[in-house]
């Protein structure tokens, strides 16, 4: 064998000369820099923050939605069946509450 290539070869299984890693008491290398490698938490606070900024854009939105859909029901006849754009619309203001309310509970 030709004695530069016999540093890049892996050592023979069960030959015992691979490099072993040092094993400390609580898992964790004492000399390691922390913060790097650590895995980063999101800040609740920045959390809260943005959902409740979400959330005043969404009852803004629901309120715009309410009220188009109050003008739509007193333009109709109060004996005339809902068109199909009113029943609609009233979906669509149940769903973004439902997720105002999923929104609230976090």
């Amino acid at each position: 064998m030709d004695p530069l290539l016999a540093g890049l070869q892996a050592p023979a299984p069960g030959s015992g000369s691979g490099p072993k890693a040092k094993v400390y008491p609580n898992g964790r290398d004492p000399n390691a820099m922390t913060g790097i490698d650590a895995p980063s938490r999101p800040n609740p606070k920045a959390i809260e923050r943005a959902n409740q900024q979400e959330i005043r854009a969404d009852i803004t939105k629901l309120y715009a939605m309410v009220t188009e859909l109050k003008e739509e029901i007193e333009k109709t006849d109060a004996t005339a069946t809902l068109s199909i754009s009113v029943v609609k619309k009233a979906q669509q203001i149940e769903k973004l509450a439902k997720q105002i309310k999923g929104l609230a509970k976090g």
